[in-house]
């Protein structure tokens, strides 16, 4: 399978959305995931045993920092990294194989919100506060659940690709995570307020990633 024929079957599955068209970075980060899904593909590996892998991954970030709370954001951050790329490589798996499934793509969804607990539990291991973290899990999981049930009634697109997506949760556990270890290095007491700080920046995307889609599925369902 070719990277054209790869990005025409993930558009398929994802609500038309078209990976050549997008961001630089997400044009190359599914890129990526296709180069290293498709030998696995191959080898015959089994695209969920790619997510649970992901996932195992995802409940370590939160004991990595509360085994050390200097060193270990930055070995959790790694953590995430490995794990966003597997989350990617499972569906590129499934694809370039011929073994995407409705229930595999929810195995892989749920897996996502479960590994995006982890990494918002991490930090609050670290300092951040803990009501501030549930509202930043919260509004992810809203965001996924709002285009779920837009689907449902009737919305036959993604609607909008937000600045709440997946990828930038990613990208905001990964270099909150740095930043919160680099700080802990630096000085113990900036841990907290640096994990404190990502974790506001998480609830901002979030928040207004939300507001995005909720302006998108209104137009896309009062026609």
């Amino acid at each position: 399978m070719t990277w054209d024929e790869y990005a025409t079957a993930w558009s398929a599955l994802h609500g038309g959305f078209d990976p050549r068209r997008s961001s630089l970075f997400v044009r190359g980060w599914l890129r990526l995931a296709f180069l290293l899904g498709r030998p696995l593909g191959r080898l015959g590996v089994p695209p969920t045993a790619v997510t649970v892998t992901g996932l195992l991954i995802c409940g370590c970030v939160p004991l990595v920092v509360l085994a050390d709370r200097t060193v270990g954001p930055l070995a959790a951050a790694v953590l995430v990294l490995v794990a966003g790329v597997a989350d990617s490589v499972d569906g590129a798996v499934a694809v370039t194989s011929g073994r995407a499934t409705r229930l595999g793509h929810l195995y892989d969804s749920v897996a996502d919100r479960l590994g995006e607990a982890c990494w918002l539990a991490a930090f609050w291991a670290a300092g951040a506060f803990g009501w501030l973290v549930v509202v930043a899990g919260g509004l992810s999981w809203l965001h996924e659940y709002v285009r779920a049930r837009a689907t449902v009634a009737g919305m036959h697109e993604i609607g909008v690709v937000t600045v709440g997506e997946r990828p930038s949760r990613v990208s905001i556990a990964l270099v909150g995570l740095l930043l919160t270890g680099a700080g802990a290095l630096l000085a113990p007491e900036l841990a907290a307020g640096t994990a404190t700080l990502v974790t506001v920046v998480w609830v901002l995307f979030a928040g207004y990633g939300l507001c995005q889609l909720l302006a998108a599925v209104r137009r896309a369902l009062v026609r």
